[in-house]
């Protein structure tokens, strides 16, 4: 099994769910999701069995268990087995369909033909493949920040956005179809960088309309020819915290931005580093145990 891919399974509270993402990004998992069982959740994370020998993957079971102790969590149950590549791409592809969002966006897994809803003929059609890069519109956070674009966009607006984490790509994708003129995006990982790629073409947006590239806000801040007008930013609370004092640079005066993959839980401790360093709090959405955070810089 040459192209065989390491599959952990995860079970947990809802209270642990960014703790191990970001652990499990932290390892190098390549492509997770959540499902909800019950009171609890199912993580599911991969990683290239080429990379990671057993011993590491034992590893990553006890930082799991760390994780959870030190914030005085119920310990996770990890569990993992060795599949072959194509199982792997194939089988959770299985359980994904169409997906409506808000009042005008409709994520079509690429896979799947597009079957409009009679009673709701004129939503705008986001063709999917995700791979394994976060972003496939199932996630509360996404859907949040989707909603918070749509609130933002709409045709001939002519705005300029960016997106810090492109993941998929799902957000810059939209961002055009909802009516934004240009956008540029970057991650820190190739696989995303590529996935982001690929979904722009699946949904015939011109290369020069989404420019995306490998880094973070420091390789946006190169790539933008002047300030944006606004940016989503879809990744975990203490990466938001570490790139406030940065995020002002890449907008215009008065600029927006959209802000999730935060705990409702840590919205507070988000919204005072971001106050210190310009911006202010306009609304906060939620959903389930996450939010979205909308803001204007002063």
């Amino acid at each position: 099994m040459s192209n065989s891919w390491w599959e952990i399974k995860i079970e947990c509270i809802p209270a642990l769910e960014e703790t191990i993402f970001w652990r499990l990004s932290e390892f190098g998992c390549k492509g997770m999701s959540t499902q909800t069982q019950g009171q609890e959740i199912l993580i599911s994370a991969y990683l290239p069995q080429g990379q990671f020998k057993l011993l590491e993957v034992s590893d990553l079971s006890l930082l799991l268990e760390d994780d959870a102790s030190a914030i005085g969590c119920q310990l996770p149950v990890t569990k993992c087995n060795l599949i072959d590549e194509e199982d792997w791409s194939s089988s959770w592809k299985q359980h994904w369909q169409p997906q409506p969002i808000g009042d005008r966006l409709l994520i079509n897994p690429a896979w799947l033909d597009t079957q409009v809803n009679p009673a709701d003929p004129d939503r705008l059609i986001l063709q999917l493949d995700p791979g394994v890069a976060f972003g496939t519109g199932t996630h509360a956070t996404t859907q949040l920040c989707l909603e918070a674009l749509e609130m933002r966009l709409q045709p001939g607006s002519n705005l300029t956005i960016a997106d810090i984490g492109c993941g998929s790509g799902i957000l810059s994708t939209a961002a055009l179809l909802l009516g934004a003129q240009q956008v540029y995006a970057v991650d820190n990982d190739p696989l995303a960088v590529k996935a982001t790629g690929e979904n722009r073409d699946l949904n015939h947006i011109p290369a020069a309309k989404l420019i995306v590239d490998l880094g973070s806000i420091d390789r946006l801040q190169a790539m933008i020819p002047e300030p944006v007008d606004g940016f989503v930013c879809n990744i975990l609370a203490d990466i938001i915290i570490q790139l406030a004092p940065s995020m002002a640079a890449i907008v215009k005066p008065k600029g927006w931005a959209i802000l999730s993959g935060i705990l409702s839980s840590q919205v507070a401790d988000v919204s005072n580093v971001l106050e210190q360093h310009g911006w202010v709090v306009g609304t906060v959405w939620n959903r389930q145990e996450w939010s979205c955070i909308n803001l204007k810089h002063k």
